[in-house]
């Protein structure tokens, strides 16, 4: 593959049947010549039609099977089939394909495996719910305490990855249920390297969010504490 087509876009997709088509056309406006993989995770809708239709890879799940399941399930696709690089973003619209370059071009330097996409460090166009934003503090102190780097959004799915860092995320370690905070010592254990890079953030779709309500960032809250306390108990 030559230097702009080793690159893989990610979408990890449920029920995006509206939203996706848009989403590949502002990707391919950005990074043209990239190949597109949509996993489309057991929709109901149209998602992986749609996606197809607008020229994307499409892999499907014929079950829900969450969203860490299907980042996994595209880390090994381009395993598979050889990419150098990959970008991951959400199919929801809220990460901005404008920050596309600005990732690619850290992890392309050599000296870090994973961009992180920081809507505090860039922008953030829409209000954090409190319990959600006091749940993200929380994990960014753990992070930055455990990695020595100061972390500021741990909770980004926007993130350009190297082939060391999506060789290891293609492993059976990878937390599928909430791939956050936990994902990024995990790294740090294993000698790869991460940076934060400031990128802007849209609104997500009312009740799109993982974290959404009240109970739904105090699951997160647990969940994230005992895949942290495991991620330290294993053998870097």
């Amino acid at each position: 593959m030559s230097a702009s087509t080793d690159l893989l876009i990610l979408i990890p997709a449920f029920n995006e049947g509206r939203r996706i088509v848009e989403i590949i056309r502002e990707v391919r406006g950005v990074v043209p010549r990239a190949a597109i993989l949509v996993v489309d995770d057991g929709s109901t809708d149209r998602t992986g039609e749609e996606a197809r239709r607008a020229g994307a890879i499409v892999l499907r799940h014929h079950f829900n099977l969450g969203y860490g399941s299907a980042l996994q399930t595209g880390y090994r696709y381009a395993l598979s089939k050889g990419f150098h690089i990959l970008v991951q973003m959400d199919g929801d619209g809220q990460h901005d394909p404008k920050g596309i370059p600005s990732l690619l071009k850290a992890v392309r330097k050599g000296k870090i495996d994973v961009a992180i996409g920081s809507r505090f460090l860039g922008s953030c166009l829409y209000p954090i719910p409190a319990v959600r934003r006091i749940g993200m503090a929380i994990f960014a102190w753990i992070a930055t305490l455990l990695t020595g780097q100061k972390v500021t959004d741990p909770t980004s799915g926007f993130q350009a990855l190297s082939r060391r860092a999506f060789k290891l995320f293609a492993s059976r370690h990878f937390p599928v249920d909430y791939p956050d905070a936990d994902v990024i010592v995990m790294l740090k254990r294993a000698g790869l390297t991460f940076a934060e890079i400031p990128v802007t953030m849209r609104p997500a779709p009312v009740g799109k969010s993982m974290h959404s309500g009240i109970l739904g960032p105090l699951y997160y809250i647990f969940k994230m504490s005992l895949s942290l306390f495991v991620t330290l108990l294993r053998e870097p």
